[in-house]
């Protein structure tokens, strides 16, 4: 060994200990424990210092919607809850529409008992009675919203499957792009190659960004699945929201996630209740499973509707009980009348065209009330 090799001083305990973290990769941490779209916002303010807290509470407080107060549940991490998730077609695509109709009806349920985040979607088209009319009128469930904003959507949906909802959260599609873009874009796994919207998405996995992500969840004409497959892809976009919320991005970019969420989102939830659900309900958005309410294609009067069967309903309807740790009940609304009054409609031929008749209540009478929407 030379004497130069004999002087060089060997690194230190520390040194050595330092250059292993500094050639280590670095790791991600949770920087948010997210429940429902409003989950991309909520940041643990206690570990990153008041200005994200002020900021977070402040960007929630401007979503709050007073119109639709109700009492707050404790969100003690026991109880199971409902929340409707809507997405509005407002608010991107050059649409200026003040309220809207509502493309994306999702039944969220949160269970603490199996841990688990449940998501039931409501088809656009679905036939449904308006709850709150001063007359009895049927539309497609996407128009409650429109008619009678939120209250009106709760009702609407609770009557439909015999589920009780009193929370929701309305997005408009211009807030989902920056959403989408405040937590650093979303995975899919594309199932067949489309184009829309100026973006071409091939099959299987892709990384969208906002722009992307809301063609990709807006798509519905060209999927062989129709609303049904839309419905699919929306339920991908919120779930990948949801795991890449639990990434720096969210943090990074809080002031970016915080504007468009104070612009973009709705929501009776206080932001306590919000805060008590970002902390007592985390586990469950690690085991999040969807479905759908399947319906069947008619014309009613001039226009395309989803009707859907009693069996359906009630398939539906006891899933969504379940998973509030309720007991089954048998449907018994407008819905199942009409059903009733529609003897000669046949569930399994396919056909979207058949004629489905919608009757005054307790009567033998064509209801020939307001307009039908298309």
């Amino acid at each position: 060994m030379d004497n130069d090799n004999k002087n060089q001083k060997l690194p230190t305990r520390r040194e050595l200990r330092e250059q292993r973290e500094k050639n280590q990769p670095k790791k991600h941490h949770l920087v948010a424990w997210v429940v429902g779209v409003l989950a991309t916002i909520l940041v643990i303010a206690a570990c990153y210092g008041g200005y994200v807290y002020h900021k977070t509470k402040s960007a929630i407080d401007e979503t709050y919607d007073p119109t639709n107060k109700v009492t707050q549940d404790s969100f003690n991490g026991k109880e199971s809850f409902s929340i409707l998730l809507l997405g509005t077609d407002t608010g991107a695509l050059g649409r200026t529409d003040v309220r809207g109709n509502t493309d994306t009806m999702i039944i969220a349920t949160v269970n603490p008992k199996t841990k688990t985040f449940s998501m039931m979607s409501i088809p656009r088209d679905t036939m449904a009675q308006m709850i709150g009319t001063q007359n009895f009128s049927v539309h497609k469930i996407n128009a409650a919203y429109n008619i009678g904003g939120a209250g009106m959507a709760l009702k609407t949906t609770s009557t439909l499957l015999n589920v009780p909802l009193k929370y929701y959260v309305e997005v408009n599609m211009g807030g989902l792009e920056k959403l989408v873009d405040g937590v650093g874009g979303v995975d899919v796994d594309v199932p067949f190659t489309f184009s829309y919207g100026g973006y071409t998405f091939k099959k299987g996995k892709m990384h969208l960004n906002g722009k992307q992500a809301l063609a990709y969840s807006r798509m519905r004409y060209d999927d062989p699945r129709g609303d049904y497959g839309r419905q699919l892809r929306q339920r991908q976009v919120i779930m990948s929201i949801l795991q890449n919320s639990m990434s720096l991005n969210t943090l990074k970019n809080i002031n970016e996630v915080t504007d468009s969420a104070s612009k973009s989102i709705r929501t009776n939830l206080t932001f306590n209740s919000i805060m008590k659900i970002a902390k007592n309900y985390r586990d469950c958005i690690k085991n999040m499973k969807s479905d759908y309410l399947h319906g069947r294609g008619a014309m009613i009067g001039d226009a395309s509707y989803q009707v859907m069967s009693d069996t359906e309903l009630q398939r539906t309807s006891d899933i969504v009980r379940k998973s509030l740790g309720l007991s089954p009940v048998k449907l018994n609304n407008n819905e199942t009348y009409q059903n009733s009054k529609n003897t000669d409609f046949d569930w399994n031929s396919g056909d979207s065209n058949q004629k489905y008749y919608v009757y005054e209540p307790n009567s033998d009478d064509w209801w020939n009330g307001d307009k039908l929407e298309s």
